[in-house]
């Protein structure tokens, strides 16, 4: 297991260490790895699903230049040191994972990266984050607005170095951040999917096109987060016009869109989604400290907690306004046992998740250890009930807890069930087991289909 406190050796580096273990939880990033021959692999790595995060964190001052010199002498030091060597250090760390060669988490080796890589299935994303040129980039140019670095994307050949542009090699890109846009960009796409996504989407602007220019990361960002492919109903870079060979980004998307009222309603919303994040890092604290109930290891790519991982920020909203209603509609009990049961969709629309509160009086529970094994089982047999009256479902997670309205603590209990090979004796089984819960027969379902593959079903018995 391992310590969920952020490490790093500068300032620089501790402060990524914390944007990514709010980003990927600690559970999923690791701070200065070591490779095999005892050194210093990068300086976080984030593995999740078929993704692997490589971070480099350098910091060196840029101090403004002197009227009258050169300031492309100065310039195309600190990039030597700052960027170029990150970049040959990343690709180099790139080459390393693909040799199959190990990572460890200390330098003696004695703790392997727990996770395991799927080679033949991996997405590397190599990511510079390039610290000490702000202020000098904003004293250069009054058109400027936050000292962020200009990157192009281009080929690679005959381009003269110019202050504060980073001219890069499209044929083998590497991202490079700053110290203002960092936190933007881990602070607005701060789930897995959403950051991994955004990638994605950059790489195939970059192969797509001859070149993509930008004058700060954040304005490529605003780009991205205002274009929506209407089909596929996923953000993208560039345009649909097919006779572009070129992608330009202007100073100051960013802020123009953080003054739009769509963008500052859309991040007023995504607050209370924040429930979600929360339940999963309670869980992942219960699991380092051995308490975690049910099917829930964060390690595992079967089970309930790493399901829920992969969600993006909009389905977690949407997960967590089903709850919110969930739990605001539990009704009284006049002291009686009662469950109220939601089941509701996934950005995957193969895969669902019920949410199952239960309440049963104090003095008949019995035993802690009894009623928790209980509780787990009824867990699993509302999932079971799901996958057969909802055949289209191939993956159920089920989330249990104590009703809010009744009970202040707040224990989870979880269940990841693989329904992709569905037998006609389970079908059976999970019939004769709901006999005495009624689960999805109280009446007719509520369907309600939600940004075209979430569906949500109330279900309720006091």
């Amino acid at each position: 297991m391992k310590d969920e406190t952020p490490q790093g050796v500068t300032d620089s580096e501790r402060f990524l260490s914390e944007l990514c273990s709010r980003t990927f939880l600690y559970i999923w990033s690791y701070a200065n790895p070591f490779k095999d021959d005892g050194h210093e692999f990068c300086d976080v790595l984030a593995v999740f699903e078929n993704h692997v995060f490589i971070f480099f964190d350098r910091e060196k001052v840029l101090s403004d230049f002197i009227e009258g010199e050169d300031p492309s002498v100065r310039w195309s030091r600190w990039k030597r040191n700052v960027v170029d060597r990150q970049v040959k250090a990343a690709r180099g760390a790139e080459r390393y994972l693909r040799s199959g060669r190990k990572i460890y988490l200390d330098a003696k080796k004695t703790r392997e990266l727990p996770i395991p890589l799927k080679l033949e299935d991996v997405t590397i994303h190599k990511i510079i984050v390039a610290h000490g040129a702000t202020e000098a980039c904003k004293n250069f140019s009054e058109s400027n607005i936050h000292g962020s670095l200009a990157i192009s994307y281009g080929e690679s050949a005959n381009i003269p170095e110019w202050p504060f542009i980073v001219h890069l090699d499209r044929s083998d890109p590497v991202h490079i951040f700053d110290t203002h846009n960092l936190p933007i960009v881990l602070g607005t796409l701060d789930t897995i999917k959403d950051f991994s996504d955004y990638l994605n989407a950059k790489i195939d602007a970059i192969s797509l096109f001859n070149l993509l220019c930008y004058c700060g990361e954040e304005d490529l960002l605003a780009h991205y987060l205002q274009n929506t492919n209407p089909q596929t109903n996923k953000h993208f870079i560039g345009s649909p016009d097919p006779t572009f060979d070129a992608i330009i980004i202007a100073e100051g998307a960013w802020q123009d869109l953080i003054a739009r009222q769509w963008y500052v309603e859309t991040q007023s919303a995504n607050k209370r989604s924040y429930l979600w994040d929360r339940i999963i890092k309670n869980a992942c604290d219960h699991w380092l400290g051995g308490t975690l109930l049910g099917d829930g290891h964060p390690l595992n790519e079967h089970g309930a907690i790493f399901e829920m991982a992969k969600e993006p920020r909009f389905m977690r909203r949407e997960a967590v306004d089903t709850m919110l209603r969930a739990i605001n509609a539990f009704p009284d009990t006049k002291g009686r046992p009662a469950r109220y049961l939601s089941l509701f969709g996934s950005y995957c629309p193969e895969k669902a998740y019920v949410f199952l509160q239960l309440w049963i009086p104090p003095a008949i529970r019995g035993d802690d250890e009894t009623y928790r094994a209980k509780r787990q089982e009824i867990l699993r047999i509302a999932c079971g009930s799901a996958k057969n009256h909802y055949p289209q479902f191939k993956k159920i997670v089920g989330i249990c807890i104590p009703p809010p309205k009744l009970e202040n603590n707040f224990g989870e209990d979880f269940i990841w069930l693989d329904c992709t090979q569905w037998t006609e004796e389970q079908c059976n089984e999970y019939d004769r087991l709901n006999r005495d819960w009624g689960f999805f027969e109280t009446g007719t379902p509520n369907l309600k289909f939600l940004l075209g593959n979430d569906l949500n079903v109330a279900d309720s018995l006091a």
